[in-house]
């Protein structure tokens, strides 16, 4: 068994024939499933919940902390699975436990919920994370695609996702090799070891409010380099010691940012402009802008760059990982 389906609960088809995934979102399932290359067959096909709650509302099922399962978080704020419906979640940890799934496809809130003990779909959606019944990949359920149509080549993305990871039980995420609290010599050996030899920049700038706060040069997708600026460890907010090692560093930004390089951004006319006007820095050999070339292949989605670390890549949902305020403007 290489992959399990995990849904939320019987409609009123599932009760009837007592099975998961038989009526509309079924249906959409299944086509969606075959557009991908996936045999529905050869999946665990379950729910969290082998019961119809009232009003097809999961919600019904829960009530307040005192009435709870003993150790699970809420399903929602201030909504607690009711204790007398532990039963269902055990047969459900006891299903993936004995399929040994190489990725279990959270389709929904509540099987998230029920597999990584967080509910936030929206946040965690494409990125597989490791749990103690395997690896999980949360993604929409299809019930939610039929009332908002435009999940729909979000959920198909993530079952192509789902496809991949199946080959292979582990959670993989790329090696990077990310220079932090660099030094002055730091910059330099950077640039002469992996800035000269590479045709491509990736350039990216944190800010808040009219300051630049650090600076990320990335010229492969496997070494980047952060350069900071202010630094909420220090008193006075500076990281760099003096006025002169900050003004050899910001000579130092300027120059790399007036190569010639392949450079790309994201939402790079803000960060240029940005730049610009707050240092008199130009970018003139600009080229590419993710956010815009994501855009022009599919104008429906949504473009920021956590949205599309989700779809493109293998990391995991890195923008709601940190424990400080944003300080940066929306990607």
């Amino acid at each position: 068994m290489q992959i399990a389906l995990v849904g939320e609960a019987w409609g009123a088809d599932e009760e009837r024939e007592r099975k998961p995934f038989v009526g509309a979102s079924g249906r959409l399932l299944n086509a969606m499933l075959a557009q991908v290359g996936i045999s529905r067959k050869e999946c665990l096909v379950t729910n969290v919940f082998n019961l119809r709650p009232y009003r097809n509302d999961v919600k019904t099922l829960c009530g307040p902390k005192a009435e709870g399962i003993p150790g699970l978080p809420p399903l929602a704020p201030g909504k607690y699975v009711k204790a007398e419906y532990g039963g269902e979640i055990l047969r459900l940890h006891d299903e993936l436990r004995k399929a040994k799934p190489n990725v279990i496809v959270a389709l929904g809130a509540s099987a998230a919920w029920a597999t990584l003990g967080t509910s936030g779909i929206r946040k965690i959606r494409g990125a597989a994370a490791p749990s103690p019944f395997g690896k999980v990949l949360p993604t929409y359920h299809p019930a939610a695609v039929l009332r908002e149509w435009t999940l729909r080549p979000i959920l198909l993305a993530d079952l192509m996702k789902a496809r991949r990871e199946a080959e292979y039980p582990e959670v993989r995420r790329p090696e990077r090799e990310i220079w932090i609290d660099p030094t002055l010599e730091d910059l330099f050996r950077f640039e002469r070891e992996h800035i000269a030899p590479s045709r491509d920049l990736s350039i990216d700038i944190e800010t808040t409010a009219d300051s630049i706060t650090c600076i990320g040069f990335a010229p492969t997708p496997w070494v980047a380099l952060v350069v900071p600026f202010f630094d909420p460890r220090k008193p006075d907010g500076n990281y760099w010691r003096t006025a002169q090692e900050e003004r050899t560093a910001w000579d130092w930004v300027k120059r790399i940012c007036g190569l010639r390089k392949r450079i790309v951004f994201q939402n790079g006319l803000y960060d240029m402009h940005f730049l610009w006007r707050t240092m008199g820095i130009t970018v003139p050999y600009a080229e590419d802008d993710t956010m815009l070339l994501h855009h022009a292949l599919q104008p429906e989605l949504e473009k920021g760059l956590g949205f599309l670390g989700s779809i493109y890549t293998d990391e995991a949902s890195w923008k709601f990982m940190r424990k400080t305020n944003t300080v940066k403007r929306e990607d």
